[in-house]
């Protein structure tokens, strides 16, 4: 599992540069051959193409949670707003040290192909920031195991 690639030490040393900045570095995606696009630091595609990850800013006002029961609150309207236009709908609260996001998980399907995807919704200073990882649903390519743990547990 891809986790074990990064020392305890630069955890924390990335961790420790995120809260000196006092905004969210751009993504960093600690998985062997996955590559920026185009120079884009916040755009990720794997040695294959077969999974994307992409880190986005918006200007929208989002709060940040400090229980896991406001994320969890949260988490349901997610669900049910995002049912509405997308399938397969799951979301749980998930922790960031001692802040919580919420973890979305669907299928979203575009000119014929069904794609899986998740997505992390976190607070930056009070606007929306979210991770989002897609790979194809079909044929289940390798990378996608490792980078739905990333934006699971590591992308913050």
């Amino acid at each position: 599992m891809f986790r074990a690639r990064l020392s305890p030490a630069a955890l924390l040393l990335l961790s420790v540069v995120t809260l000196c900045l006092g905004r969210a570095p751009a993504l960093i995606v600690p998985m062997t051959g996955w590559t920026p696009q185009n120079g884009d630091a916040n755009y990720w595609a794997d040695a294959r193409g077969e999974c994307v990850l992409r880190e986005e800013r918006h200007g929208q006002a989002f709060p940040t949670f400090t229980s896991p029961d406001d994320a969890r609150s949260f988490a349901l309207k997610l669900q049910s707003t995002l049912g509405r236009s997308v399938s397969n709908v799951v979301t749980q609260p998930v922790d960031r040290a001692g802040q919580w996001g919420v973890l979305a998980a669907y299928d979203y399907q575009q000119a014929g192909v069904k794609y899986r995807v998740s997505q992390l919704f976190l607070s930056d200073s009070g606007v929306l920031r979210t991770v989002t990882g897609s790979s194809a649903a079909q044929g289940a390519p390798t990378c996608a195991n490792d980078m739905r743990d990333f934006i699971r547990y590591l992308a913050n």
